[in-house]
């Protein structure tokens, strides 16, 4: 009786001896509908059988006996259906009876004709400061991606980056930002999966510091114009002044 239930214990809850295996997909973990795809997974020592699960999925695994490391999983022509979340696990002749590896991490597969829309912000803000600089976000749901940048009015991406997280950022100087963009992803090798493009995100130029300095300039005339009108005045008034007292003091002939 104790051993059934060490060996049911061991069958739900491997130890760590018993490590687990990684699972990857070829040629993609994201591909289009129709694409073939092999699903690999890899034990660190020989092993004797592979099993390969999806979650959520009431089918019964699939199977692999093997006398390698490698067992491999074959998906022909795969549909939207078949996307999901999977993982793996094996086992050994010399392990006891119903013992299997910790399970692989998991491995999402998305069959899927386009990839959703990314989003495209500027940081700190659309409105550029003369002399400063701003980045552009293209953000999308998926890290390991290729991101492209684009300008209304020119062909050819503006710039492209590789990221591992699932935004990309592009810097552009001040005196170059203002414009109309776009941005759009893909995964980073074939089969080639794309997103439809952002949408528009409009930079202009903040002239307000501009303004600012010809207002200035304009009060500054202002006040030297009353200046120089004081001055003429009170000189003005100094010289009737002045002729009054000579008229004044002069003897009569």
């Amino acid at each position: 009786m104790a051993l059934d239930l060490l060996l049911q214990l061991l069958i739900f809850f491997p130890p760590a001896s018993y490590p687990k295996p990684w699972l990857r997909a070829h040629p993609a973990a994201i591909v289009t509908p129709g694409v073939n795809v092999t699903l690999r997974c890899r034990a660190p020592q020989p092993a004797w059988r592979f099993e390969l699960f999806k979650f959520e999925e009431i089918t019964p695994p699939l199977l692999r006996d093997v006398s390698t490391e490698l067992a491999e999983f074959f998906l022909e022509e795969v549909t939207p259906a078949q996307g999901g979340s999977y993982h793996c696990r094996y086992r050994r002749l010399d392990w006891g009876p119903g013992v299997w590896s910790q399970p692989s991490e998991v491995l999402e597969l998305l069959v899927t004709e386009e990839l959703p829309r990314p989003s495209l912000v500027a940081l700190p803000g659309p409105v550029v400061a003369r002399g400063g600089n701003v980045s552009l976000r293209c953000a999308g749901r998926m890290p390991g991606m290729s991101f492209a940048l684009y300008r209304v009015g020119v062909a050819a991406p503006l710039q492209y980056l590789d990221a591992a997280q699932p935004w990309a950022d592009f810097p552009l100087p001040g005196a170059q930002a203002p414009g109309t963009y776009s941005c759009y992803y893909h995964t980073p090798s074939a089969p080639y999966v794309l997103s439809p493009r952002s949408e528009l995100l409009v930079i202009s130029q903040d002239d307000s510091g501009s303004l600012d300095y010809s207002r200035g300039n304009l009060i500054r005339l202002g006040l030297a114009g009353l200046v120089l009108i004081s001055l003429g005045a009170l000189v003005a008034f100094d010289c009737r002044s002045g002729r009054r007292a000579l008229g004044g003091v002069l003897p009569s002939i």
